[in-house]
């Protein structure tokens, strides 16, 4: 594999724990240098937070809605972020995965069309094992990378 696929995550800070838990289970993905990730957390102090999250928002190779009621209701996650990520994924410069953590009315939302992980659109906070549901998370974005490697063209670069 080439250049690590450079991953956003889109999510509101009241489901920061998940957002931890998801960091956590792409450790793999990570150390094999599959992925490059970006959250606003890793903002630095004194940085200008709206020009940083719209940069790395914009040179993604792979966007995460992590979806909740609390992200539904965010005018930041919705209005900006995921408005932003679907222009991107329309357009064929990026892929937008909607990672489903707790049950909310997503399915008519403009992001509804897309495959979801966990599998079926499961919740994580819905399932046995909440381990397992990121499993199968990780998973998933495991074969979109295999799937985007096997197509030609190169990752943008951030500045």
């Amino acid at each position: 594999m080439s250049q690590p696929k450079k991953l956003f995550y889109s999510y509101s800070h009241k489901d920061d724990k998940f957002r931890e838990k998801l960091v956590t289970h792409l450790a793999a993905l990570r150390r094999d240098g599959m992925i490059d990730e970006w959250h606003d957390r890793d903002l630095a102090p004194g940085s200008e937070w709206k020009g940083q999250i719209d940069k790395y928002l914009n040179f993604a190779d792979i966007i995460l809605l992590l979806v909740s009621a609390d992200f539904m209701a965010s005018d930041y996650c919705y209005d900006v972020e995921m408005t932003r990520a679907l222009e991107r994924h329309e357009a064929g410069e990026a892929v937008v995965i909607p990672v489903i953590l707790k049950p909310t009315d997503w399915h008519a939302a403009p992001f509804g069309k897309l495959q979801a992980l966990p599998k079926d659109g499961k919740p994580v906070s819905k399932w046995g094992s909440r381990e397992e549901a990121f499993l199968d998370v990780a998973n998933g974005i495991r074969r979109t990378i295999k799937r985007l490697s096997l197509s030609p063209g190169a990752s943008k670069q951030p500045d």
